[in-house]
């Protein structure tokens, strides 16, 4: 009798506390939906590609054995270029009753013919206006004397990790699909996808291929980002939606309308993460900040003095956690803007004042090994100095003075992730010229020490922490 009389006062009390959760807390975006989609926009693009296509000295021959053979043989004729169209497409959204129109730079890279239709089954052909890969930003343009509907841009600084979010586009050509979500993360920066300019809004929302270029709303029906990448192993949505933020996006649509082209502040410095292991040998306390592995001979880097080995703890104000934090903060500064910078150097805070330059693509050398003077390390290492490569040899190792890696044994410097074919240029924050440099490091350490290393590897610096045995 009591069981049951706890469970109907449970029933009773449930109802009573979240009877109107639907109603109080999860968000109607119906509404968002009727005010915004009739701004969103499919984009359907048209690609030329030219293919190889065999020339045959007998036209109208019928194809196949044993006439293949023939074709293949060495008296065949030079193959002739053969153009054919391909279709794809994507999302976008107007921004302005004046026609201009916002997307990825992905969706329609290399297009020969762009065409955007609405919600009201109206077809406009778009000119591009600008394209920006670097940013995956583009900007088409429409011409008409139709009435258009556009969007409201928002502010994406404004939005919280946790906030609702909704988006709309044609994922696999579902035309005017509506998803929604919340914000997982902000200024998301993803390694490996030539996207490091880009401080990434992560969301759960539901993301496939043909939702490039759409928007993602607030609840104010505001756009806060361009819909942009999606995190897969097999190219379907699995939990994880990146979204370009809009107050990025119109710094680049501003560039693209005034210019034609985007111009990013540049340093010339290739960074690290700084590890815990890295924060104890250099006695930074919190692992924090960009470690610099390399300054580029030239860069405004070098012209303000920044070294390898320092610790960028803050850029024009800001600070960096990640050093992946570095590059985004970097890339939005105007080249020739004077900022300062507070970086970590011997145990001491600094603030250095940087001249930042224009972005420029870089090329890098292709690495060569040599062998010359082998010696047998403790550390589990075989090396050979640099003082007896030649120019070319130094050249080619983009380093003038160091210690060479024949080959790596067993041995904290193999666990540490020393490769063959490293050069070895500090350790402990001294400069190693040659053997007897490193020697005379080495031979001085105490066990159970954590040892810092930077190391050029394929001309990039970067520093490695060694863990010596107790």
């Amino acid at each position: 009798m009591k069981k049951t009389f706890y469970f109907i006062l449970f029933l009773f009390s449930s109802s009573f506390l979240f009877g109107n959760l639907d109603n109080q807390y999860l968000p109607n975006i119906a509404e968002l939906v009727d005010e915004t989609s009739a701004a969103v926009v499919n984009v359907s693009v048209t690609k030329t590609i030219k293919s190889q296509g065999r020339h045959s000295p007998f036209p109208g021959a019928p194809r196949g054995f044993p006439f293949d053979d023939f074709f293949n043989s060495p008296f065949e004729e030079p193959r002739e270029q053969r153009e054919r169209k391909v279709s794809s497409g994507g999302s976008g959204f107007i921004i302005s009753n004046d026609g201009y129109i916002l997307t990825n730079h992905h969706v329609v890279a290399e297009a020969t013919e762009i065409v955007v239709s609405l919600t009201d089954r109206r077809e406009f052909k778009a000119q591009l206006v600008g394209s920006d890969e670097k940013s995956d930003v583009a900007l088409l343009k429409v011409d008409t004397d139709e009435d258009l509907p556009f969007l409201i841009l928002g502010d994406s600084d404004q939005i919280r990790v946790g906030d609702w979010v909704v988006a709309i586009g044609s994922p696999y050509r579902l035309n005017f699909s509506v998803t929604a979500g919340i914000v997982s993360a902000k200024s998301r920066s993803i390694a490996d996808q030539g996207t490091s300019y880009i401080p990434f809004i992560q969301s759960d929302v539901a993301i496939n291929p043909g939702n490039s270029g759409g928007p993602l709303f607030n609840l104010k029906g505001e756009v806060i980002g361009i819909n942009a990448m999606i995190y897969s192993s097999g190219g379907g949505y699995m939990g994880i939606s990146f979204t370009i933020p809009i107050n990025y996006a119109s710094e680049i649509v501003d560039q693209l309308k005034t210019e034609g082209i985007v111009s990013r502040g540049w340093l010339g410095v290739s960074v690290q993460e700084v590890t815990k292991d890295l924060a104890d040998s250099f006695k930074l306390g919190i692992p924090r900040g960009a470690l610099i592995g390399s300054v580029l001979k030239g860069s405004p880097a070098e012209k303000s003095g920044l070294k390898n080995g320092d610790v960028i703890l803050s850029f024009n104000g800001q600070n960096i956690v990640y050093s992946g934090d570095l590059p985004l903060i970097v890339g939005r500064i105007k080249p020739e803007t004077l900022v300062n910078a507070v970086i970590f150097r011997s145990g001491i805070e600094k603030k250095i004042r940087v001249k930042v330059g224009v972005l420029e693509e870089a090329t890098k050398n292709k690495v060569i090994p040599a062998s010359i003077n082998t010696n047998v390390d403790m550390l589990g290492l075989k090396l050979s100095s640099l003082e007896n490569f030649s120019k070319e040899k130094k050249e080619e190792l983009q380093v003038e003075n160091g210690i060479f890696v024949e080959e790596v044994l067993d041995g904290p410097a193999k666990e540490a992730g020393i490769r063959k074919g490293d050069v070895i240029t500090t350790m402990a924050f001294q400069e190693v010229f040659n053997l007897a440099d490193y020697r005379s490091i080495v031979e001085n350490l105490n066990p159970g020490a954590s040892l810092a290393v930077r190391i050029v590897r394929n001309g990039n610096g970067s520093f490695i922490t060694i863990k010596l045995k107790k």
